[in-house]
């Protein structure tokens, strides 16, 4: 029974996940379309990167037991690809003139940098599995509290305009969903280097949700002076002949 349950909570949190990493795909089908980066960071899809780089290869053999970790290997897998596509379009779109592509560069970069260099030292100072895992695990800790908090980096603009236009809802919310399906899977199989990122991604991705919601209400409570404005002027440029013909008609 725990085991089934162990494995249908993977399941679910690789749904959770593959959703997590599909979530841009408005954002940027956005950004194509007005040939434009506008306000958005690509500070999240970089970090994303690591995280998936990182937790593909505690999945692997190499470092964790046989295939104990299957279900990680498969959604972070996934995930590469996926935020490769997301930096590459991000990059093609933003603005030479704002030196953007050179900072996207070199956070990029430094992404390999940090994965290559663990990779090296996990297969090659550790011999054995725990202290394999409890090395990649630690690294890929530290990746997954800062992929989960990533969307705050537009908190401050978020406050300061009022607006949560270019803090995506659907990452928010599948980033508290898959942290928190992800913890369960890692206290179930009591793995705790699983389990502890997503001890704090849950919290944070409840602050992005509330946030969320508060400033999405006030936009909404502003939208019908915007219709009504346009429905007035409606009304004007309707009225207009007819003061017009009635002015023609006395003349």
């Amino acid at each position: 029974m725990g085991d089934r349950l162990h494995l249908a909570i993977g399941v679910m949190g690789n749904a959770a996940s593959l959703l997590l990493y599909a979530a841009p795909i408005l954002t940027f089908a956005r950004v194509m379309k007005k040939k434009s980066t506008e306000e958005f960071s690509c500070i999240p899809y970089i970090i994303a990167l690591l995280n998936c780089l990182l937790y593909t290869w505690y999945g692997l053999p190499i470092v964790s037991y046989r295939w104990e970790n299957f279900p990680v290997v498969t959604i972070n897998g996934l995930g590469i690809l996926l935020e490769i596509s997301f930096i590459l379009i991000y990059f093609c779109f933003t603005s030479p003139k704002e030196k953007v592509q050179i900072k996207v560069v070199g956070i990029v970069v430094t992404v390999f940098t940090v994965f290559c260099i663990t990779a090296v030292v996990s297969s090659f100072l550790f011999h054995d599995h725990h202290h394999r895992k409890l090395f990649v695990g630690s690294v890929g800790l530290v990746a997954s509290v800062a992929m989960y908090g990533s969307p705050l980096v537009v908190v401050r603009q978020v406050i300061l305009t009022k607006s949560v236009e270019f803090m995506p809802f659907y990452l928010s919310f599948f980033s508290f969903l898959t942290s928190l399906l992800w913890m369960a899977y890692g206290l179930l199989g009591h793995d705790l280097l699983l389990a502890s990122p997503n001890l704090a991604g849950t919290p944070l991705g409840i602050l992005q949700l509330v946030l969320y919601c508060k400033y999405r209400k006030r936009g909404i409570m502003e939208e019908p002076n915007k219709w009504d404005l346009e429905g007035n002027d409606e009304k004007s440029k309707q009225l207009q002949p007819v003061i017009n013909n009635d002015s023609d008609c006395k003349i």
